[in-house]
């Protein structure tokens, strides 16, 4: 088994088919995607294949360290950047051919006029230890 993390993104992908923002849809459609996704994850979970997932916020901070006894130091939020996270998921599967079956099921989630979105999802693999990494540190 080897773990994937499926990016979905509210900005700096390509642009969906069904391209309408989601702050234009209407109740009812935002309430199918979320089961759509809900209903993608359950059946997952009933495969082993479903690891965990978490919508995001379109805002945030960039944070980093800035010296000792200095206090962090933070930069956002970053609403306006080219690139902002929506969400993501985690699987753990067989293949990276299963994987990208998967992020092609998620990607149809429906959206504007109940049609599927057929959104771009990022998909990247887990960077595995090396052999023997444990051996090289004695």
């Amino acid at each position: 088994m080897a773990k994937y993390l499926l990016l979905k993104h509210y900005r700096g992908a390509p642009a969906p088919v069904n391209d309408v923002p989601m702050d234009r849809w209407t109740p009812e459609e935002i309430s199918a995607h979320i089961r759509y996704m809900n209903d993608f994850a359950a059946r997952l979970e009933k495969t082993g294949e479903f690891v965990d997932g978490q919508a995001l916020a379109p805002d945030g901070m960039w944070v980093r360290y800035d010296g000792e006894g200095r206090p962090p130091v933070t930069d956002g939020p970053f609403a306006e950047t080219k690139d902002v996270i929506a969400g993501w998921m985690v699987i753990d599967v067989d293949s990276q051919e299963r994987a990208v079956e998967l992020a092609g099921e998620l990607s149809a989630a429906p959206g504007a006029g109940g049609r599927p979105i057929h959104e771009w999802l990022e998909v990247r693999p887990f960077l595995a230890a090396p052999p023997n990494a444990e051996d090289s540190c004695h």
